[in-house]
């Protein structure tokens, strides 16, 4: 064993020796020595996408990963952990229009260093196991799942409203559109009605949040809440006002119903207006009378198309001239166009009852709206100067100039007003929900073709499923003029499936999330070309743990969870939830340094250029540049970004201080859970304490080895009493170190490593039984602390000698608890004098109150505090202490 601890050498010669032993292929039904099945454990980190390196963000991911799948394996499990790669989307796309380098090259590029980099990590990935989106034997399951769903009619294709860049001739996300502008071209966006794909996930709606609220028990309530909250279930009446407006033809506009859905029925004898989305055929028809309105309309089809953009956007409307009739009452009420209602969601109108509703309160007041008050809340003044909080509240409020309905409860209100609404045919109680059918289409190059073949005769036909996968040409450039696939003759020419005559390939591609809905199975079936999944999937899935970032809360999830149950209903997997248990891993932070440069610019600056200026408390207040001492603003902690120049490149640490250091600082820092602020004098502490742990196992390899040729004591009992307060000490801390393995508390196991380092330090023992006590009690620290720090463990574990007695510390067991060495003869107390600490006290483990409290008297320090005098009361507390008080 070399003197000086060498992570470098160390962690070559770790990490070779998994690769050489292949010690991380993972088998199905794996048994124990005596021939029994191990039990299994599927945990899985969420997929990266292929970005070019890892951030500490992966380090700490696939640490708490790791480090999980190794002491589940040392427990005696069949433990899964694999990985891939998220290869589709757009900032490849992007990347090959900076660099004119085709997205495949790219991506291929990036992976390679990535894997490079979670090796050096030291990560027990099993890599036959890999998989990546863009390879064409992945994403042909994807094509194939898809036209099933057509067949069953889950998927279907229907136009869809979508932002328009006109100079790049592209789609654009919601978060593309910048002051209603693209990204990129800075071109004014446009709303475009264009074909699509949809996934009815709301067919799922029920099945999605019951399972949320009532069996999903292993997730952070917090990402359940979330899940419940975007699926949204509302409770109420959808209902219709009449008119009688005509189109051109002389035809009724949606045969002279207006629908509209409400969740405040009680409120319906307040309405004053309406209001229709700008796509809404009232409006259409309005516009083509009315250039302002058409104008107005056209202004509306900037921007973004989702409730949170909408929610965020100033109210603005514009009257349509029209006026639609009131079911219970007969009144006319006009119609408005407001660009805060959504096409997409529900009917693409809204009844607009100002007094009961913040939104429509603040629309009314803007555009001087009647606001008529039919709720009130005992003891409560009804104003129209300002919104107050009750005018909303339904629990507590009565109906009031409302007629028939005067003085009903809300819910008495609600069932009397539907129930006349339905007399009437013009409406009933309904559910609804928030969550939204999936729009799986992109018009983007690098992602999943859809297998359609367009046919002029025959109209959109599947690609039939022997010409699966449809591949993606991988050698296109996107120049940022629209999809390239829509100029590659190659890909586009094709013939009819049914007709045999000349047609044409869809050019759009999947949803990226549509790949990472499953990938997770796929990881459980490598190899499988003929079918998406097989038996190993049952042996796997549901998985016992994942693992990834609170980001990913909603959409990802809520898809796996709806594309695993429609698997479910096309008998390919016997299960309905994918995940039993969630962990959502806190962000890593950092500190953040800028100044504004002469043009109004923001400069960013690294952490290591800057000296921070502190105040009296020891808070940092400013910074000052090392260089040349120049101010410098400091901006708290904040999610490492490379934009920001506060991120951390996890190879340059393996380079300099190891992997372990990196593994064993970002598992100390802070709970796994918890944000993790990222600290250069921690990264320092931990590197600190593995140069300790070696040195220490160094100086003590001759006792540990001839301890270890030696046989074991049988029984401690006759053991010094040095020896015993070791065990008892090197025992407590490994029950609590395996119960914080358990609930996942790895912050508190580095902890508890580092105690029990300092404890074997400091422990005075002699003899062979004093040498077997060592060689216990490192044997215990080294097991501990593998999982979180492999590579020292491993090398140290076998120059100590452990491998012949106990095999290679990837699979040894984890060490057993000796409740016995719990129990030990005598107990130490604290001593106190008059409340104050004077010392200790060691008292027999089975001596009662009265002889406690004789010790105690009896002890020198009590004598030399009391000064002779005789003690008034002895106070002891079990276990803790005793106060002599004199």
């Amino acid at each position: 064993m070399q003197e000086r601890y060498a992570p470098t050498e160390i962690e070559s010669a770790a990490q070779k020796h998994w690769e050489a032993t292949n010690a991380y292929l993972t088998v199905e039904h794996a048994k124990n020595a005596d021939g029994s099945e191990k039990p299994k454990f599927y945990a899985c980190s969420m997929l990266p996408y292929p970005s070019g390196k890892l951030h500490m963000g992966h380090v700490r991911n696939y640490t708490i990963n790791d480090a999980m799948y190794r002491q589940l394996r040392m427990k005696g499990y069949n433990v899964l952990m694999p990985m891939g790669w998220d290869a589709f989307g757009m900032p490849a796309e992007n990347a090959a229009i900076k660099s004119k380098v085709p997205p495949a090259k790219w991506t291929y590029d990036n992976i390679a260093y990535m894997k490079k980099q979670m090796k050096a990590m030291g990560l027990g990935i099993d890599w036959s196991r890999e998989m990546a989106a863009c390879d064409p034997k992945y994403y042909k399951w994807n094509q194939w799942l898809f036209l099933k769903m057509l067949e069953k009619g889950i998927a279907y294709r229907k136009t869809q409203v979508v932002n328009w860049d006109p100079v790049d001739q592209t789609v654009l996300a919601n978060e593309q559109v910048i002051d209603g502008r693209g990204w990129r071209s800075g071109a004014l966006v446009e709303k475009r009605e264009i074909p699509g794909y949809y996934l009815r996930i709301t067919d799922y709606a029920e099945e999605l949040l019951d399972e949320v609220k009532n069996n999903l028990t292993g997730w952070p309530e917090r990402v359940r809440l979330m899940q419940e909250h975007w699926i949204g279930k509302s409770e109420g009446t959808r209902f219709a006002f009449t008119h009688d407006i005509r189109d051109a033809a002389g035809q009724l506009i949606q045969d002279g119903r207006m629908y509209v859905f409400t969740t405040r029925a009680d409120t319906i004898m307040g309405v004053t207006f309406c209001a229709v989305a700008p796509e809404h055929p009232l409006a259409l028809h309005a516009a083509a009378t009315d250039p302002a309105l058409a104008a107005f309309i056209e202004e509306c089809r900037k921007g973004g198309v989702t409730e949170a953009e909408l929610a965020t956007r100033d109210k603005e409307g514009l009257p349509t001239g029209l006026t639609v009739v009131h079911p219970l009452t007969g009144a006319a009420v006009p119609v408005w166009v407001g660009n805060y209602v959504l096409m997409s969601y529900g009917d693409g109108a809204v009844m607009g009852v100002p007094a009961h509703d913040e939104r429509d309160f603040a629309f009314a007041r803007k555009y001087g709206l009647p606001i008529r008050q039919v709720i009130q809340a005992e003891g409560q003044a009804f104003s129209t100067d300002a919104w107050q909080e009750w005018y909303g509240e339904k629990q507590v409020a009565r109906t009031v100039n409302s007629g028939k309905y005067d003085g009903l409860g809300h819910q008495a209100a609600v069932d009397a007003i539907a129930a006349d609404l339905a007399a009437k045919g013009l409406g009933e109680k309904r559910t609804t929900f928030r969550l939204r059918d999936w729009g799986v289409s992109r018009q983007r190059y690098w992602g999943t073709p859809i297998p359609i073949i367009h046919c002029e005769a025959c109209g959109p036909v599947p690609v039939p499923e022997k010409d699966l996968p449809v591949v993606l040409p991988e050698d296109l450039i996107p120049d940022g003029s629209g999809n390239p696939l829509a100029r590659s003759e190659s890909f586009l020419k094709c013939v009819c499936p049914q007709c045999g005559k000349p047609a044409r390939r869809e050019t759009d591609t999947m949803d990226t999330f549509v790949d990472s809905s499953w990938y997770f199975m796929r990881y459980t079936s490598p190899g499988n070309d003929a079918a998406m999944v097989d038996g190993r999937n049952d042996y796997w899935m549901p998985m016992d743990q994942y693992i990834g970032g609170i980001e990913h809360a909603v959409l990802h999830l809520l898809y796996a969870r709806f594309w695993t149950k429609v698997m479910r209903d096309m008998g390919l997997v016997k299960f309905g939830e994918p995940f039993v248990k969630l962990l959502t891993q806190g962000m890593v932070l950092n500190h953040i340094y800028s100044r504004k440069n002469e043009k109004g610019g923001i400069e960013y600056f690294w952490p290591d250029e800057v000296e921070n200026i502190y105040d009296a408390k020891g808070a940092i207040v400013g910074a000052k540049l090392k260089a040349d001492g120049s101010p410098v603003d400091y901006g708290g902690v904040g999610t490492m970004s490379k934009s920001k120049n506060n991120g951390v490149d996890p190879q340059s640490l393996i380079d300099t201080q190891g992997a372990d250091t990196a593994r064993l600082f970002v598992m100390f820092a802070s709970p796994p859970e918890q944000t993790l602020e990222w600290s250069g004098s921690g990264v320092d502490g931990a590197h600190r304490f593995l140069r300790r742990l070696w040195s220490f196992c160094h100086a003590n390899r001759a006792r540990i080895q001839a301890a270890l040729g030696r046989p074991a004591p049988a029984d401690w009992s006759s053991a010094s009493q040095a020896v015993k307060l070791l065990r008892r000490d090197v025992h407590a801390i490994l029950k609590q170190a395996d119960y914080d393995y358990q609930r996942i508390q790895y912050n508190t196991v580095v902890s508890a490593s580092m105690k029990l380092l300092n404890t074997l330090e400091d422990a005075k023992l002699e003899g062979e039984t004093g040498d077997a006590a060592l060689a216990e009690g490192t044997r215990i620290l080294l097991s501990v602390l593998y999982p979180i720090v492999p590579h020292l463990t491993w090398q140290a574990w076998l120059d100590l000698g452990y491998g012949q007695a106990h095999g290679d510390l990837l699979d040894a067991p984890w060490p057993q608890l000796d409740e016995a060495a719990l129990v030990t003869d005598e107990v130490e107390l604290m001593l106190q004098v008059n409340g104050k600490l004077r010392g200790s006290l060691s008292v027999p483990s089975s001596a009662d109150k009265a002889a406690i409290e004789a010790l105690a008297v009896a002890h020198e320090a009590v004598g030399r505090f009391l000064e002779g005098r005789p003690p008034k009361r002895v106070i002891v507390v079990p276990g803790k202490l005793v106060n002599v008080v004199g």
